[in-house]
């Protein structure tokens, strides 16, 4: 157990010793004991109460999370929000079609009437955030069992959400930190009324695709721009013509004098995770056996989709977000093998061990730590195989719309289908547009490809015990037509005759519901004896974290990343020279490079017209460099992960000089070990934004709206 004061002192005696200025996701509430005075030397020039308070405004209260997975910040006094193209993908997508492809011709709101509502979309303000550690783990004993602890925890928390939640005006959220040693709770406002306001087209907004994700040099317009709406009072509303753009409490004025290397560079956002404490035999799993079943099995469904997505735009269009999500993590997934190989992490991690384990044996110490090491090695040996198999199901399940239908519809018909007979009329128009909204984005003849090819990769490289169906050789391709020709799922029209009471299914009977259900059912199955090794594993993991603070054998004293809101701070960052970059210096990226890529109707690689004729005639407005040329992209060694695509780049004044929005590949054992020299965060230019907007879009009304520090 370990309470604030605890907490703090163990930071300030480690952030001296391990911790460089680019290493580290930052509790906000923390800055000012363990890092201002470190971001101080480095350029920063506000006080810590000017970046987080709850009592006043503060640089907090202009960065937003967007729509639970990214971030965004407020960049003007009209609820105008900046955020990765990637990151609006979906709702681009959503409010696009064949007649109107704002994927790939761009849109910008001329006014407020002209903005665009998606079905769904949200971002989420950070109001305020405590310690409740000692409350928390005051509930539980050492005589209790990992179940009983669990339930203790989990009731505490749900007393704490509501205490905090003042009515259901805010969202409260208690997460674990330091692997269950410390608890603290995250108050936020949700604002539900978002609307598009302009993107790039998709050749400038994801220029480069899958082939230079991940890579630098690189030269991506990667941004998206939206609006929060409100009610008169300002509060949170449903969408509404009425409401009307949100005045915020604070929004960040944009830089466009430029940067140079050493500039101080700091970034807000929410990164979603990172496992920094993974054990060396977990490295090992990962490499091994999880991520190439991942990557594999991504691969699978990306073919199937691409097949039909290059010869019809309106499957294109319904496939764009889900292929975009798949390909990201596809890439991700093999960086992250090719790195933490190439950097042998764990043998890192396993010679750190060697020394925990050492300590541990020792008389004081071996009650509480002694078995911890075996015990979480025998764990993952236990699972090695299992988690190849999880990770082929798990992703046939995320990409096949019918593997997982038990979850999805099929879940909302089996309700619909138990529902009395007098309640029904209240739910069938609700049930109808379920029925439209998951077959209008599908094709049948995708969704066919995706699951028997996604089958077959299963059935044949799981190498683990396989649901009763899969049995047979050629239980893929025999399944999926017979499944599909007699489900009542592959008719919607019969759904609907079924909701209006025209036609009669029996839904926990239909093949398809039964065999998503029995896929979903074979992936949560766990035999009791690995059930206890996961229990023993949950347990000594969490002492292990514990023991690396006591002992001070760990080079890692922050917290994991879990999509609460932090702080990383650094500088403007070079990789050395590179021949592939026309820049001179290899922190940046110029449009003249840009140009230097294009493949005109290449898919990743086009550019459209407009883009090159201002290059040529070098016609950048403002925004140029003072060198002369138009920048692009900029690199920091600022410590982020997914989760902060869309993030703030801020100078020591905060003010905006542009956004995350990837990392390098020597990055992608980020997740797990912070290299130093090489992991970088790859940012778009504020400068190239504002270029796009005013230059290149025209729609220089936008700009007007910031605050511009010129």
């Amino acid at each position: 157990m370990h309470g604030i004061k605890h907490y703090l002192l163990v930071f300030t005696l480690f952030v001296g010793l391990f911790v460089r200025a680019d290493e580290g996701m930052w509790f906000l509430m923390f800055i000012e004991r363990l890092n201002h005075r470190d971001m101080e030397k480095l350029g920063l020039q506000l006080t810590a109460e000017e970046i987080y308070s709850i009592n006043h405004s503060s640089l907090k209260d202009a960065v937003v999370q967007f729509n639970g997975g990214c971030t965004a910040e407020l960049i003007s006094s009209q609820g105008l929000v900046l955020t990765n193209h990637h990151c609006g993908y979906d709702a681009i997508a959503e409010l696009s079609t064949p007649e109107n492809d704002h994927l790939t011709n761009g849109f910008w709101a001329m006014n407020h009437s002209e903005e665009l509502k998606p079905k769904s979309l949200f971002v989420r303000f950070f109001v305020r955030m405590d310690d409740v550690s000692k409350r928390i783990l005051s509930k539980v004993t050492k005589d209790m069992t990992e179940e009983q602890r669990d339930k203790a925890i989990k009731a505490e928390i749900a007393v704490i959400e509501q205490e905090q939640s003042e009515g259901g005006k805010y969202v409260v959220n208690v997460r674990s930190f330091f692997q269950g040693n410390e608890f603290y709770y995250f108050v936020y406002q949700d604002y539900k009324d978002v609307r598009l306001v302009g993107t790039p087209p998709n050749s400038i907004g994801k220029f480069g695709g899958d082939t230079d994700n991940w890579e630098w040099p690189r030269h991506t317009g990667d941004f998206s721009m939206f609006r929060i709406y409100a009610d008169a009072n300002g509060n949170p509303a449903e969408y509404s013509p009425n409401n009307i753009p949100l005045t915020p409490k604070v929004h960040l004025k944009v830089n466009i004098q430029g940067v140079k290397e050493g500039d101080f560079a700091m970034i807000l956002g929410y990164p979603g995770r990172t496992n920094r404490w993974l054990p060396a035999s977990g490295i090992d799993q990962n490499v091994k056996y999880a991520y190439p079943a991942w990557v594999e099995a991504s691969k699978t469904s990306m073919d199937a989709m691409k097949r039909y997505m290059d010869s019809d735009d309106k499957i294109r269009l319904d496939y764009a977000s889900k292929y975009a999500r798949l390909a990201n993590y596809w890439k991700n997934r093999q960086g992250m093998i090719d790195a933490l190989s190439k950097f042998e992490t764990a043998k890192t991690k396993a010679a750190n061990e060697a020394k925990f384990n050492e300590w541990a044996q020792k008389r004081k110490n071996r009650k509480e730590y002694g078995t911890v090491v075996a015990t979480i090695n025998k764990y993952y040996q236990a699972t090695n195989d299992k988690s190849r198999h999880d990770n082929y199901l798990s992703i046939l399940m995320r990409s096949s719309e019918f593997a997982n239908i038990s979850r999805t519809l099929g879940a909302k018909m089996l309700e619909y289908q138990k529902t009395e007979d007098s309640k029904k009329p209240a739910l069938r128009e609700a049930m109808l547009s379920s029925i439209d909204e998951f077959y209008q984005s599908i094709s049948m003849s995708v969704e066919k490809d995706i699951l028997m090819n996604g089958l077959w990769l299963y059935m044949t490289k799981a190498n683990y015990a396989l649901p009763a169906s899969l049995q047979s050789p050629d239980a893929a391709s025999q399944n999926v037509a017979t499944l599909l020709k007699k489900s009542a799922f592959s008719d919607p029209e019969r759904l609907k005759a079924f909701v209006n009471g025209e036609a009669k299914i029996a839904v926990d009977q239909d093949p398809l519901y039964l065999f998503s259900k029995e896929l979903a059912t074979h992936l949560a199955t766990m035999s009791p004896e690995l059930m206890q090794l996961q229990m023993d594993f949950i347990a000594a993991y969490r002492k292990l974290v514990q023991g690396m603070r006591v002992s001070k054998l760990s080079p890692v004293q922050y917290p994991d990343a879990n999509s609460t809101m932090r702080l990383t701070y650094g500088t403007v960052s070079a990789l050395p020279a590179d021949k592939r970059n026309d820049a001179l210096y290899n922190y940046y990226t110029t449009l003249q490079g840009t140009i230097n890529k294009y493949k005109p109707k290449d898919e990743e690689f086009d550019l459209p017209q407009r883009l090159i004729e201002l290059n040529d005639n070098k016609d950048f407005g403002e925004y140029a460099d003072k060198g002369g040329y138009m920048p692009v992209n900029f690199l920091t060694n600022n410590d982020i992960t997914g989760g902060n695509s869309g993030s703030p780049v801020l100078n020591g004044k905060g003010e905006l000089i542009g956004l995350a929005f990837d990392g390098n590949i020597e990055a992608m054992a980020g997740d797990v070990i912070f290299d130093h020299k090489l992991q970088k965060t790859i940012n778009v230019d504020i400068r190239y934004v504002l270029f796009i907007i005013d230059k290149f879009s025209g729609a220089k009304h936008i700009v007007d709206e910031m605050t511009i520090i010129r």
